[in-house]
């Protein structure tokens, strides 16, 4: 985790700190050595605007922010953000009963094929979680 460069903005620098929070330092240490210069500026793009600049907004708490990305990564059916923001409950404080309260939302507003798909990822996140005593896997 190191100094980060004095030329990257205090959004920048909030957004950093509020990913690791709900994402987890492993994830973002992982994703950033997986950055190359070609998608830099979409990594510094997102740790700019959705976690220092909406995540990090007063008003919601972490659980209820995170209850509402599932709702609406699932509901579009992005998958793979569904099983990273499943993982990262640990960390914001939604339950397993916000997850499926939300994802019982997306039946009724966006479907039920989007809502038994993230279900089907959820209950496959959990069981990773469950094998490693509760531990998220780093993906």
């Amino acid at each position: 985790m190191g100094e980060l460069p004095q030329h990257l903005s205090s959004r920048y620098r909030e957004g950093l700190a509020v990913r690791r929070a709900v994402l987890g330092d492993p994830h973002v240490d992982n994703a950033e050595k997986a950055s190359t210069d070609f998608d830099k500026p979409f990594q510094q793009l997102i740790t700019e605007t959705a976690w220092g600049t909406v995540w990090s907004r007063p008003g919601w708490t972490k659980r209820e922010r995170s209850m509402v990305t599932l709702a609406l990564l699932a509901a579009l059916g992005h998958d793979e953000e569904v099983a990273m923001h499943v993982r990262a409950t640990t960390n914001t404080g939604a339950t397993r009963e916000d997850i499926c309260e939300a994802f019982l939302h997306v039946a009724v507003y966006a479907g039920v094929p989007a809502a038994n798909r993230a279900i089907k990822i959820a209950k496959q996140v959990f069981a990773e979680m469950d094998a490693t005593g509760g531990k998220q896997n780093e993906r």
